[in-house]
């Protein structure tokens, strides 16, 4: 019989090669001390009036606290896809509730040190849904504009999380 944990630092994650392509299983701990390569998912979620949710990390994350970031993000457990991911992670953080389908794909971040060794797949939903912050998770949340989110990370980059400007830059140059 399997010991069930609540530790996510126990959570059993796939490990993947340069390819994304799983190689084995360990630990979130093992992962993070060994700094193999692994998967995670970021969901921006926008409103109707094409505003973008960012989330403030919880001071007691172990990666980032008290940092701005994605409106949902996670990793991606084992034998579990990007999408099904995105889903469980909107529900435990913001209480949003999207199938795969409502998901749209818009990148890949290749795993390099600047996203922690993950790859990155980004997805965006537009919902009316009214997200409610889990505080074990999430300390704030903010809609701002896209142009408002522009101002905001070219005056004070280092309130949010790496991954989250380099996700930025990206939307940023598809917009461009």
């Amino acid at each position: 019989m399997a010991i069930q944990t609540t530790d996510p630092q126990d959570e059993l994650l796939d490990v993947v090669d340069t390819n994304n392509r799983v190689i084995a299983q360990a630990t979130r701990a093992e992962i993070h001390a060994r700094q193999l390569r692994h998967r995670a998912c970021h969901i921006l979620v926008y409103n109707q009036d094409d505003e973008v949710l960012v989330q403030l990390r919880s001071p007691s994350k172990d990666n980032n606290p008290g940092l701005w970031d994605s409106s949902a993000a996670g990793h991606v457990d084992a034998g579990e896809t990007y999408r099904d991911s995105a889903c469980r992670e909107l529900h435990e953080e913001l209480g949003i509730t999207a199938t795969g389908e409502q998901l749209e794909s818009l990148f890949l971040l290749p795993a390099s040190p600047l996203t922690g060794m993950e790859f990155a797949q980004v997805f965006k939903l537009v919902t009316d849904q009214k997200p409610l912050a889990n505080p074990v998770e999430v300390s704030d949340l903010i809609w701002r504009s896209r142009l408002a989110l522009d101002q905001w990370l070219a005056d004070e980059e280092d309130q949010f999380t790496d991954v989250f400007c380099a996700i930025w830059r990206h939307v940023q140059a598809d917009r461009n």
